[in-house]
């Protein structure tokens, strides 16, 4: 399909000019854009989430290098962003992409994100829009190599549902800035055009996240682990169209939220992948979407 423009904020911070993004409604900044510098200060927590070490700025979107509970420092350092921040077409619904060719760059940050160097995908181990609205890339550096060349560690994947009331921070590596706020519920099923996500994390106002913030990693402050991935908010208050996702909850009652941002959870994703950080939807455990063809 073709790629929407960008979402009206977003717009307002990069000019008039159109602004060739992936779904705005979640977040995506144009492609090869230079992102402005940061014009608000971060505001602080002595907390392990309080910066940016492990995030990485993509051409579009924000993402993170992640590791699983399982992960090892010789394995492949795994990018995770969001479906809707892939090079080319994003993953139409029920589409799902395993294991395609990508040489796609990610400038990777220090802790006050400053700029480390670039560290190469070699594919799209997995991406989707369907329930979820993950990506996620294998790179060619070890996390060993990146520790060694970087002195950067990746930021750990929680592996518990997220609890209403935390304190999260969402760290953007495009816009180098954190959005810190709490988690003030869940939305059994999220809705955006085409589009359905399902329990996602819904956050409290201070979140006012824009364009380029897509694939953030949404951390636990208590933990500093990675709880979800932030993807969208509605910016003008219609009802579940591009920009403007719609709750429904389980007796089919829908609500829209105009200016509150939401994330999508990740901790049953690291059940997905096995040793060597290779991909396995049919682990016991794996809710990920299979493609089609594997789908029984």
């Amino acid at each position: 399909m073709n790629r929407p423009l960008v979402g009206t904020l977003a717009t307002a911070a990069l000019g008039a000019a159109t602004l060739l993004g992936t779904v705005g409604t979640a977040h995506a900044a144009p492609q090869n854009a230079a992102p402005h510098p940061t014009q608000h200060k971060t505001k602080q927590h002595k907390t392990k989430a309080a910066d940016f070490a492990g995030t990485v700025a993509l051409s579009n979107c924000s993402g993170s290098v992640v590791r699983m509970p399982g992960s090892k420092a010789d394995d492949p350092a795994l990018v995770m962003s969001n479906g809707h921040c892939l090079e080319g077409d994003m993953p139409g619904a029920g589409d799902v992409v395993v294991d395609k060719p990508s040489s796609r760059s990610f400038t990777l940050l220090d802790k006050s994100a400053g700029e480390l160097g670039t560290i190469k995908a070699t594919k799209v181990a997995y991406a989707t829009m369907t329930d979820t609205d993950v990506s996620f890339y294998e790179t060619d550096s070890t996390y060993a190599e990146i520790e060694k060349k970087f002195k950067i560690k990746p930021l750990e994947m929680a592996t518990e549902h997220p609890a209403k009331d935390a304190k999260i921070s969402v760290v953007s590596g495009y816009w180098k800035k954190v959005y810190s706020c709490g988690i003030d519920g869940f939305a059994p099923t999220l809705k955006e055009g085409e589009w359905t996500w399902k329990d996602s994390v819904r956050y409290t106002p201070e979140c006012k996240i824009i364009g380029g913030t897509s694939g953030s990693p949404v951390v636990d402050t208590a933990t500093g682990k990675v709880t979800a991935v932030n993807n969208t908010s509605n910016e003008s208050g219609e009802k579940c169209t591009l920009n403007n996702p719609c709750e429904v909850d389980e007796n089919g009652k829908t609500t829209v939220r105009k200016g509150i941002g939401y994330a999508q959870e990740t901790y049953q994703i690291p059940k997905c992948f096995g040793d060597g950080n290779k991909l396995d939807l049919n682990a016991e455990g794996c809710v990920l979407p299979k493609p089609k063809a594997t789908r029984h």
